[in-house]
Order: C-alpha cells, then structure tokens, then sequence
C-alpha cells in the first residue's frame, strides 16, 4: 500500500508549480495574474483595475478598499490548472506599505517570476523583493511586460539586472519592434515565432521557423526589423549568457520573456516554458532537519492570517503551505505550537474570493484553515511528530501611533478588531509600561489607513490615531530592567506576547540607551 501512496504523492509532487509574483506597483502584476487565470480557464473574463467605476474588479483585489484604490494590499492565492500542471499563484501586495506581508508570502513560493516594465526597468520595490528571493536562492524568472509601449533597449535592461540586482540574465525569446512597431517576439529556444496579425493586433498567430533567418519573419515584420533581429540575436549568441539550468535553480541565471500581458502577448511562450523550467515543490528546513515533498506524513505551516475574508461571516482563515504527505479532509494533525490535536474540518482553496471547499491537497498547495484564533504566523502542524519549521521573518516597524476608541461604549469591538487585525501581521501593537496606552508600529503609512477602514467597515468602530515621534523599536533582553532609563526620547512598551521594546524617537536616543545598559541586547525583531 505504502508504495502506490509514494508513487501518487510523487506524481502529485511533480504536478505542482506554486509560485509569487514579484514587481513594483503598476507594472501590470494584477493583469498578467489574470490572464494567466485566463489561460487556465479559471476565470472567463478578466475585470480590470482601472476602470474602477465598473464591476468588474481584478479577481485577485477583493478587499473593498482594493477595489477603490485598484492597489493589491492583501495576498491573496489563486489556483488553476494548465497542460497537466497544477499551478498556485500566490499574489503579493503591489504596495511598499505591505512590504512585511509580502515577505512572508514569499517563504511560501518555490519560484519567483519578476515582473518589469520595459519603459521603467528595475523599479525601488522590486530591488527590495529580489533580495528576499535571491537570500532564499529561489529561481527567478523575469517577464518584461508592456512591449505594446515604447521601451528602454533590452540590452540596457539586461544590463540593469546585472548591475541593479547583480544577476545575470538568458533571453529566452527576442522582441521583433518595440510600441507601435511591435509584430512579434521570437522564442530563441524553440526557433519559433509569436506574431500579431492584423492591424488592431486582435490575433496572435505561432509559427515554426528555421532561425531567426527565416525569410517567413522578413515577409512579416519588413527589412529594417528583420535586420535588426539578426544583429541583435547574434549578438547574443556571441556575447550573452548561454542557457544553464543548474544556475537558474540555484537563482544565480534569470530567464527572461519579452512580452505584453495586456494583449495576451508572449504569454503563452512564457508559461509553457515557465512550467517546464520552474521547480517542484521544494523541501523545507525544520527542527527535524529538510522535509521532503514525498514524505508521507503530512506537515504544513501557516505564513499568512486573513481576518474577514467574506465580511458577511466575519471570519478568520490561517493560510497554511502544505510541505509533505497527502492532506484529506477532516483529518487530525498536531499543532505542534500548542501541544494539542486539531481537526481540519473545513479547508478551503480560493480564486481570490471563491472558495471551494477542499477534500485533497498536496505538497506545493496552499490551503485556508478556519481559525477560531487559534493560529499565529509560523505555526506549524504536522501528523505524529513535532516538527517546527523555520521561523518566518518579522519586521521592526517604523511608523508609529496612539491609537484610541472615539466611542467609549465600542470598547469590545475595538479590542476584537485589534486583536484580530494584529494577528494578520501587518500591524504590531504594543502597551505602554506606565500609562497602558495602545501604540500600533506599522512599516509604512497606507498601513494605518487600511486599519482605520477596516476597524469602521468591519468591526463599526470609529478610531482615533495620534502620530508619535518614534522611528526605531529595538527589542530589550536584560536581566534587570530599569524602566527610568528609557525617559528621554523613548519609551517603554511590551508587545503582545510581553516581551519588553523600547521605541526610539532618534539613532541618538538609541545609541544613548545603548551606552547606558551595557549588559543589555537590543534587537531589531521579537527574542
């Protein structure tokens, strides 16, 4: 019995692709979701975010303040399947505010595809994500979007990777035009061409060809183009870097695609080949050192809570990355956090905010757990054994605020939302030591904004916030804590788990603190 288990695990293993997509705001990261969603015929009809007066909203945006902004800022999972692939997209926020929440949902991925626009090059938000996957050596692939519009040269981008983000690049296919001239990309691996047809570019037509000399790309795209394509790739195949496998696994190489995901453009090129070169679900590190995909006991771990995700039922869903063995439905598992067995009753997997209730799932699969506030970020479970995975990264806050009820009498469902919107990890709460006031830490401003919303949308309480001076909060680990030491510009707090910070208004401030308590350590995320 075992081995038809390990033969359809393996099977199941080598099926999956689950992977984040990583870019700036506004370099179409929510359009190509879509149209990959397309592809998959997981959607019918992609909603766009800029008309923002209509209905149709991006599948992936659910949150109503999303919808106005038309702005990622929760991550949300969407799954289809395509050609024998079952594909997980984890969709991060597009915003710098939601940095944190992002980083995380990257523990969860396997593979990172690289989103760029090809008039902007490498943007400040996708240099910070690229060092989060390049730390964890996931592979990246680059897609180089909006190919419709006049662009910077390929070369020059492929230039700013290496000298950006200090990753070398293999084109994988070669734009024919650029803007109002495109007619096609040829794919240099497969000696084949994409090329639009028509005027309004409505068709896109594949065809075979013998190399990039073919006399069919000439009669398509015109002499200037044709000879351009011909400089270019061999040049390329001259001075480029050749295909290696191995460094792409190891995130040292990143494919590139040019393409235009608004007109469906190079997509199909891009995910047949992303398929193929994109990893299986990886191990994970643990206690009990790497688990393997394959092993037969099930074991997960939650990167991700999610209050309110269907605001009629007010509820809570723990995202959970299965790591090994088969999930069923209703089974029992150990979270190992707690000591106890629990019973995953009602699982969940999502298109953005469809649900369907899940009866099996497998390693690379990302699943929604019902949480009565049970959960916390990092928590792991697992069948029979203990096993604690890596601890995912926290974040020290930066910006800082006095938080209030405006009406007294809404004091419980001001606790509740707090509690639950703190739990999610994109705001830290701390209490102060002397007068128990509530102070939020949150990495950037829309932050407070999204929590003000929120607290009056979901939980009917209006509230108030106080900016406060601070810019840095060190955790304290002393055996002897003296509270007067902590007066001038600063101040002491415990966070929720009631560890002791104190919060900076200055690097001066610190570095004082830091002289006057010697035996003391400071750090930047919780002990």
């Amino acid at each position: 019995m075992s081995k038809m288990i390990d033969k359809e695990l393996q099977q199941e293993v080598d099926k999956r692709r689950t992977f984040a997509i990583i870019s700036h705001p506004d370099a179409g990261k929510t359009t190509l979701t879509e149209k990959l969603l397309l592809f998959g015929g997981a959607i019918r009809l992609a909603g766009t975010v800029k008309a923002r007066k209509a209905s149709k909203h991006a599948t992936s945006d659910w949150m109503e303040i999303e919808k106005q902004r038309g702005i990622s800022v929760t991550s949300s999972v969407m799954q289809f399947d395509y050609n024998g692939h079952r594909i997980n997209i984890l969709d991060t926020p597009g915003h710098q505010d939601f940095s944190e929440d992002t980083y995380r949902t990257l523990t969860a991925a396997d593979a990172a595809v690289m989103l760029i626009d090809v008039a902007k090059g490498v943007e400040a938000q996708t240099i910070k994500l690229f060092k989060v996957c390049a730390q964890r050596g996931i592979p990246i692939f680059t897609f180089i979007n909006k190919l419709d519009r006049e662009g910077r040269s390929p070369f020059d981008l492929m230039e700013e990777l290496e000298q950006v983000l200090g990753i070398r690049s293999v084109p994988m296919n070669w734009p024919i035009g650029m803007g109002r001239e495109l007619c096609g990309v040829y794919d240099r691996m497969k000696n084949q061409v994409e090329l639009f047809q028509g005027d309004d570019h409505s068709t896109i037509e594949v065809r075979k060809v013998e190399d990039y000399r073919d006399p069919l790309i000439k009669e398509m795209a015109g002499d200037f183009l044709y000879e351009q394509l011909g400089q270019d790739v061999e040049l390329l195949d001259v001075a480029g870097d050749p295909f290696d496998y191995e460094k792409v696994l190891k995130g040292e190489l990143t494919p590139i695609f040019f393409g235009s995901a608004i007109n469906n453009f190079g997509l199909q090129t891009f995910l047949e080949n992303f398929l193929e070169l994109a990893p299986k679900p990886e191990p994970r590190r643990s206690t009990e050192g790497m688990i393997e995909p394959t092993n037969e006991k099930f074991s997960g771990y939650v990167f991700k809570i999610q209050a309110n995700m269907n605001p009629a039922h007010r509820d809570r869903i723990a995202f959970l990355r299965i790591v090994s063995g088969k999930f069923e439905r209703g089974m029992s598992v150990k979270h190992v956090r707690v000591g106890k067995d629990i019973k995953l009753a009602q699982p969940q997997q999502f298109l953005a905010q469809d649900r369907d209730i899940v009866q099996t799932a497998y390693p690379g699969d990302i699943i929604g757990l019902f949480d009565p506030g049970i959960f916390r970020i990092g928590d792991s479970l697992s069948e029979g054994s203990s096993i604690v995975f890596d601890e995912l990264p926290t974040f020290s806050p930066e910006i800082f605020a006095k938080v209030t009820a405006k009406n007294a009498l809404k004091y419980k469902q001001y606790q509740k939302g707090i509690d639950q919107l703190t739990e999610e990890g994109t705001i830290q709460v701390f209490n102060t030591v002397s007068f128990d006031d509530t102070i939020l830490g949150v990495v950037g401003q829309l932050q407070f904004e999204v929590f003000e919303y929120r607290m009056r949308n979901e939980y009917g309480v209006e509230v108030q916030l106080q900016r406060m001076p601070f810019q840095f909060a060190r955790w304290i680990v002393a055996e002897n804590l003296d509270p007067s030491k902590f007066r001038i510009n600063s101040t002491l707090v415990k966070d929720k788990k009631g560890n002791y910070v104190v919060l900076f208004e200055n690097e001066y401030a610190m570095r004082t603190a830091m002289e006057k308590n010697p035996d003391a350590q400071f750090l930047q995320t919780a002990p």
